[in-house]
């Protein structure tokens, strides 16, 4: 049948996925030796390889440029969850909020975006949750420090 003709990654496939191809006159190799398109081809017409383009692509050198996602538009309630902490520290709900706002610091200098946005939220429920149950307490507080209960 005769040498097989291709670039490497045709020769090397299965001959049952390999195409079929004409062998060629002895006339017309001498020809083609010349004029090689793939390297290590000796006996195939040039512009037949399909790998030809994938080896100039292979080839070129690329640059790699890593842009990180900008961090600083993630917030991290720091300043509420002290001001709760230090003030409204409802079952300690306060304390639980600063932790988290600390992960999110934390988090925000390692570059971890999905992680910072989902300490984040986590901080701000537990922020909103120690304000809000903070504020009822002492409107009752008020409230029945102004109408006291021996009054009903």
């Amino acid at each position: 049948r005769g040498p097989p003709q291709g670039c490497f990654a045709c020769i090397a496939k299965p001959p049952a996925l390999r195409p079929a191809s004409p062998i060629l006159a002895p006339a017309s190799a001498g020809y083609l030796m010349e004029s090689k398109s793939c390297q290590g081809d000796s006996l195939r017409p040039a512009g037949q390889c399909k790998h030809l383009v994938e080896k100039k692509t292979m080839t070129n050198p690329t640059t790699v440029i890593e842009i990180y996602p900008d961090t600083t538009e993630v917030n991290d309630y720091y300043l509420w969850s002290i001001f709760n902490f230090v003030y409204l520290n409802f079952c300690c709900l306060g304390f639980i909020a600063l932790a988290y706002s600390l992960k999110v610091r934390d988090k925000k200098l390692l570059n971890d975006l999905n992680g910072a946005v989902e300490d984040a939220k986590t901080a701000r429920l537990f922020n909103i949750t120690s304000s809000a149950l903070a504020t009822f307490c002492i409107i009752l507080i008020f409230i029945f420090l102004r109408y006291p209960l021996t009054d009903y």
